[in-house]
């Protein structure tokens, strides 16, 4: 840690413990206080939030701290939340405990019932070991002092990401966020028809309809919200019924919404997939040509933040290419850029892409989706293709179908077979699930140089790609509604542990 740093820590320390005294932290504290709280405004984390979200600096304070708050080891966390009376356990379990005596109205007071009731307040914030308790007075020396330190240094070198109009929890069982990722891409209304037999121009056939959320960008953004991610979503919605309704749900999966663009008088895109009983699908994209995001949009500071200051880029090839094209010169031009995801698809004109493909780190899709993105030669496999887009530059290119995996890279040669427990052939979302789950793999691992002078990135191998495959045997639960059927870690975990008991 730098000088520079030191210094701003201890100005951060002291401006959020004259903070504690009355009332504590909130908004109109913020708005009157006499305290000089600008060195509080202008950290970059409060910025970035601020820009994120399109709210003012001094609204931001408030979310940003208590996000970095839950960060805090036990004991630090019990005396911060306390102290500045943030409320977190206005949100979690509060047996023993009475809220409105731990975030009375006086500081004083505050402090005794933290006192009196502190083994409690560890035992609820999960301490494995538990201090003696101080008292009122020594409680306001070295404790209080090494907790405000702590949140401080997070506060100057923090980088979170929230959407304060989503619940903490969304009951997925996933409470911790591993990282930040972006993605762009499409959010729509899909309807599903599912069938036993697809009929042909003439025929009839008995099926099921649904209609929910979807989307390429929507179904891998609730996925990887489920494991755990800090997501936010970069895309397009009419200002209609099925709007609020994806809006609603993306937030109440924990996605960061803040992003997505709400088009006045246009109808929220659909699609509608046939869906029979192998899990084969057909689609037909229905769009309002309105609803497509801009270029223009992109040049925006919270677009901007969103796509530089993030740990990894997800993009779909849903959005029209020039967006996609500025998205990626965007990323191209960064020294230390974020690891980027592509997402293949059918593109017009893919050419336009090659120019970029030397940034994207995984290439990710089918073999007729990569296919389609080198025209001129046609697929002979899966590793035949995979071969042709590693020499327009891609580090790493995955091909996904049929609940397996090829992957090749200049280090890697993979064929990952699908998993015992793959009783279908394909099923909406399952490249979704494949994509998050080894955003979650990449995530979870350090980052590190590549040896030659180029970027930092996270490099994969063979047991990330596998749990990966084995994310896709989790969307066999699909009945409808393809974010719906994206698992959770541990539903991933119990796939690969049937897998290894078998053999």
């Amino acid at each position: 840690m730098s000088p520079t740093d030191d210094t701003a820590i201890v100005a951060i320390r002291n401006i959020l413990t004259r903070l504690c005294k009355r009332s504590g932290l909130s908004p109109d504290r913020l708005a009157t206080t006499e305290i000089d709280i600008i060195p509080l405004l202008d950290l970059p984390v409060i910025r970035r939030y601020a820009a994120t979200h399109g709210i003012t600096r001094t609204a931001a304070v408030l979310p940003v701290i208590r996000e970095h708050a839950r960060r805090l080891p036990p004991t630090h966390r019990v005396i911060t939340d306390a102290e500045l009376s943030l409320g977190l356990l206005r949100e979690t379990e509060t047996t023993g405990v009475d809220p409105d005596d731990l975030y009375s109205q006086d500081l004083g007071d505050r402090r005794k019932y933290l006192s009196a009731h502190w083994r409690r307040l560890h035992e609820i914030a999960d301490a494995e070991a538990i201090p003696p308790a101080p008292t009122v007075r020594s409680l306001r020396a070295t404790p209080e002092r090494r907790a405000f330190t702590a949140l401080a240094a997070l506060l100057v070198t923090g980088n979170i990401y929230t959407d304060p109009r989503s619940p903490h929890s969304t009951g997925h069982g996933n409470s911790g966020r591993i990282g930040t990722l972006t993605i762009v891409g499409d959010a729509v209304i899909d309807h599903i028809y599912r069938v036993d037999e697809i009929p042909d121009a003439r025929g009839f056939a008995r099926g099921r309809f649904s209609d929910n959320p979807g989307g390429k960008g929507l179904d891998r953004a609730v996925a990887a919200a489920r494991l755990g991610i800090d997501v936010r979503l970069i895309s397009a919605v009419g200002d209609d019924e099925a709007g609020r309704r994806i809006l609603d749900y993306l937030r109440s999966e924990k996605v960061d919404t803040s992003l997505v663009r709400v088009v006045p008088d246009a109808t929220t895109p659909l699609t509608a997939l046939i869906v029979g009983k192998t899990g084969i699908a057909g689609t037909i994209f229905c769009e309002d040509d309105r609803i497509r995001l801009t270029t223009a949009e992109l040049s925006g500071p919270a677009i901007q933040a969103a796509l530089t200051e993030t740990d990894a880029v997800l993009v779909t090839l849903e959005p029209p290419l020039p967006v996609i094209e500025r998205v990626l010169a965007t990323l191209q031009n960064l020294p230390k850029r974020p690891t980027l995801l592509l997402a293949a698809a059918q593109a017009e004109t893919p050419q336009v892409l090659y120019r970029y493909l030397s940034t994207v780190d995984y290439l990710i899709g089918s073999t007729q989706e990569l296919d389609s993105m080198v025209p001129e030669i046609p697929a002979r496999s899966g590793a035949h293709i995979a071969r042709q887009l590693q020499m327009l530059g891609t580090r790493v290119v995955c091909v996904v179908e049929d609940f397996g995996c090829t992957v090749r890279s200049d280090r890697l040669a993979l064929e990952i077979p699908r998993f015992q427990a793959a009783a279908l052939t394909d099923v909406p979302g399952s490249r979704g699930a494949f994509s998050a789950a080894l955003v979650y793999r990449l995530l979870s691992r350090p980052a590190v140089a590549d040896g030659e002078g180029g970027p930092i990135c996270r490099v994969a191998d063979e047991q990330d790609y596998t749990w990966a495959t084995a994310a896709m045997v989790a969307t066999q639960s699909f009945a409808g509604d393809v974010p719906g059927a994206m698992p959770t870690a541990d539903e991933v975990d119990r796939i690969i542990r049937l897998t290894a008991e078998r053999h």
